[in-house]
């Protein structure tokens, strides 16, 4: 089995935590099912948890370049010279990311129009924006960090699709199991053979209906 869940804000990417704070457990009622990568405490947007143990390797390892689709509000205003920096590659402590797929995001066509609690911070004097940023690489924080790099101050991160796959009209907190033929899609990304030779294919923000769970507010 396959799920995709929205995972909420301020949720850790595991099952079990001795201080207290919200995990997958009080979203995910499913069991023997682990999450494909990680999803920072901070973030929000598309999980994918398995049993496959095999399918989850191959989503999570860096070789085969899974592309990783992710929406951010940032504080000041987007300019084509930081898309250029984050489209070229961008220089952090990590090392040198691998160039992106970037473009200014007008608000409205943003993901994550559920308010979030605690909201952003805002200052009167300094604008917000939202870009899209798609990248194949997972260093920590790697979307945040090259943001930083350029000048752009993340203020919320929501990553909207993993390959073929997005979020759909899923809430935070709802999830779906994923249908055959989404399973062997995310198979073509990282075959058992070789590597992915490039960033893969372009996703699709639009699902089919399947079983959700209601959402249950923090």
């Amino acid at each position: 089995m396959t799920i995709l869940l929205n995972k909420p804000y301020e949720v850790l990417t595991q099952f079990t935590d001795e201080a207290g704070r919200r995990t997958l457990k009080d979203y995910v009622p499913v069991p023997n099912v682990y999450p494909v990568g990680r999803l920072d405490y901070d973030s929000e947007g598309l999980l994918l948890l398995t049993d496959d143990k095999q399918l989850q390797h191959r989503l999570s390892d860096p070789r085969f370049k899974v592309p990783k689709t992710y929406h951010a509000q940032v504080e000041g205003l987007v300019s084509e010279a930081a898309l250029e920096q984050l489209r070229q590659g961008v220089q952090m402590k990590d090392g040198l990311t691998l160039p992106a797929a970037a473009r200014a995001l007008p608000e409205a066509d943003a993901a994550g129009p559920w308010p979030r609690t605690p909201p952003i911070r805002y200052r009167a004097a300094i604008p917000t924006s939202w870009l899209a940023l798609t990248i194949t690489q997972g260093m920590n924080r790697q979307v945040r960090k090259m943001c930083a790099t350029v000048g752009l101050p993340c203020l919320r991160l929501v990553r909207v699709a993993l390959g073929p796959l997005g979020l759909g009209e899923l809430a935070p907190g709802q999830y779906r199991e994923l249908t055959a033929a989404e399973v062997q899609a995310l198979r073509g990304l990282a075959p058992a053979s070789r590597p992915a030779a490039g960033p893969g294919r372009p996703y699709s923000t639009t699902q089919p209906t399947a079983r959700r769970r209601p959402f249950r507010p923090s």
